[in-house]
């Protein structure tokens, strides 16, 4: 796939609990309201639970009411963009440029943001570096 961390299907549910493998390599959603980092506002990077990467800058993240951590801009270069047609619906999700795993969508509804946008993250997906 050309990703700069590459293991094997084993690999990966060795490393992560049933949950995260769920989200992070079979592209599920935790339910709404049930994740960690939903409502923090510690400052600090929120990075890849399976590779580490930094994803996203707590000043970057906005209360939404959706459900799941919102962040209106993602690092430099952090994030790829893949066309989602799943569930009746036409979305944009993003994952993890550095492994490839999901991480959630992104949304153009993000109202009253620098960049307009929306990134609908699972908590599960993510690891929050407190700096």
């Amino acid at each position: 796939m050309g990703y700069d961390v590459e293991k094997s299907d084993a690999e990966w549910r060795e490393q992560l609990t049933k949950d995260e493998y769920q989200v992070l390599r079979k592209a599920g959603t935790e339910r709404a309201f049930t994740g960690e980092y939903t409502d923090t506002e510690t400052t600090g990077v929120y990075k890849c639970k399976a590779c580490q990467a930094e994803l996203f800058r707590s000043d970057t993240k906005f209360h939404s009411g959706c459900g799941w951590p919102s962040f209106y801009q993602p690092e430099s270069d952090a994030i790829e963009y893949i066309e989602d047609n799943t569930h009746g619906m036409k979305r944009t999700e993003v994952r993890c440029a550095n492994c490839g795993s999901h991480l959630g969508h992104v949304f153009p509804d993000g109202y009253g943001t620098p960049t307009g946008d929306r990134y609908c993250i699972n908590s599960i997906s993510l690891i929050l570096d407190e700096k």
